[in-house]
């Protein structure tokens, strides 16, 4: 049986591209089944996120790379109403080893647009069960799956590719619970709705933050972004006032003028008994008075701080990308030589059956020439056929278990089975 994947990604299509190829729901059970028409496929499975489409295949091992490649890229063409000549140079193709790498390495978040992100492996999961659902793997794929997710979870757990952040809103929260420890207790105010503080209140809301004040000079977009975090809407006129009261500051308004100034937070702090204020300041142009850092225990960080931060972990966590790509070449050697075992067993086991039944063929023959045998006789002529019969499988059963973590192994179990007249297993 053999792999393959044909796909397009963040890196070889942008976005218009990729939204053109995105398979919506709905229809994943009809385009799998259309995929498993395939000549020789027997299992299939469809990713369709944001960033990447591809779909994986097994088939038999006739199956020839160039016919499986062509049915691919017509049903992609026909499913989306799409030009050949106009996808083709998006895609890529991979088969067998290349083919299982590139889903470890999806799967462990190395081929990612940030590198070592969550979300690509419960994406992943969520197709692998789709597909399993509706019967598309059962077999070989399955197996490369399952193995893939394990191999994303010793990435995890035997690197830290995933554990600093690489995002401005995700590297503020972080900083604040060095600051603080737990966030749970903690009060925190956005001012500005935007994107940016869209990705920070979900952060926070995801490190257990329970008290997020939002405020905006639009107040409906201050109450959507509320509601998406079980946030508290505050008026803009008067968020001032509710500043002693707060332990985290978010700042993201469009205003032109800054918002908070020295002075008065040195009123705040007076107010707070000098309790640490933590202020975040990611709008551009700054909303916060840069002399507002002088004050203890106000921590103030800009965007260039933070992107600082991010960019620092980025280049950590490529560096911890080299030994998760050392873990990925082992799972895949792991993989591949548990695969050829299996594929190698029934040559075994037809090879032992053969010498058994030559066995078998001469002791009756041998026997009617000795006449009448004792039972000690029986057990010792026995015992010869059957030594004899290991010593002349001991060399060939030897090279057919070799033969398993060979490149040359197809050409070694063609030659034994030729040797020994074995039938294809």
């Amino acid at each position: 049986m053999r792999v393959f994947l044909t796909g397009l990604s963040y890196k070889t299509a942008p976005l218009d591209v990729r939204e053109r190829l995105a398979l919506p729901e709905a229809s994943l059970a009809q385009a799998l089944d259309a995929l498993r028409l395939g000549p020789g496929v027997e299992e299939a499975l469809i990713l369709s996120t944001c960033n990447r489409v591809e779909i994986a295949v097994t088939t038999s091992p006739a199956a020839t790379p160039s016919a499986i490649t062509a049915f691919i890229v017509d049903s992609l063409v026909a499913r989306h109403g799409l030009d050949r000549s106009w996808l083709e140079p998006h895609l890529y193709h991979l088969q067998d080893q290349d083919a299982v790498r590139h889903l470890f390495r999806v799967a462990a978040s190395l081929d990612s647009m940030v590198l070592g992100e969550p979300q690509i492996l419960g994406q992943l999961k969520a197709a692998y069960n789709a597909a399993k659902q509706h019967g598309a793997i059962s077999g070989l794929l399955d197996s490369v799956l399952t193995r893939a997710f394990t191999v994303a979870k010793r990435v995890r757990s035997e690197t830290d590719i995933g554990r600093s952040a690489v995002s401005i809103s995700y590297a503020a929260i972080e900083l604040a619970k060095q600051i603080f420890g737990d966030l749970r207790s903690k009060k925190v105010l956005l001012v500005g709705a935007g994107k940016m503080s869209e990705l920070a209140a979900r952060h926070l809301h995801r490190a257990g933050c329970a008290q997020i004040l939002v405020t905006n000079r639009t107040r409906s977009r201050a109450v959507d972004l509320a509601a998406l975090v079980g946030g508290q809407v505050i008026e803009y006129e008067s968020f001032h006032a509710r500043l002693p009261e707060i332990d985290i500051v978010l700042t993201s308004s469009g205003a032109t003028e800054y918002l908070l100034k020295k002075e008065e937070m040195k009123q705040v702090l007076r107010k707070r008994q000098n309790r640490p204020i933590f202020l975040i300041d990611i709008a551009v142009p700054r909303n916060i008075d840069p002399a507002v850092n002088e004050l203890e225990n106000i921590y103030l960080y800009d965007i260039d701080d933070l992107g600082r931060e991010v960019e620092a972990n980025r280049l950590a966590r490529q560096r911890e990308a080299g030994q998760a790509e050392q873990i990925i070449e082992e799972e895949i050697q792991r993989l591949f030589e548990r695969m050829k075992a299996r594929e190698v067993a029934p040559t075994i086991v037809s090879l032992q059956q053969h010498l058994d039944e030559l066995g078998r063929l001469e002791m009756e023959r041998v026997r009617g020439k000795l006449g009448h045998l004792t039972p000690q006789q029986e057990e010792a002529l026995a015992a010869y056929t059957r030594g004899l019969l290991n010593k002349i499988a001991h060399g060939p059963l030897t090279e057919i278990r070799r033969a398993a973590s060979q490149p040359e192994g197809d050409r070694i179990l063609t030659l034994i089975r030729r040797m020994f007249r074995l039938e294809e297993p």
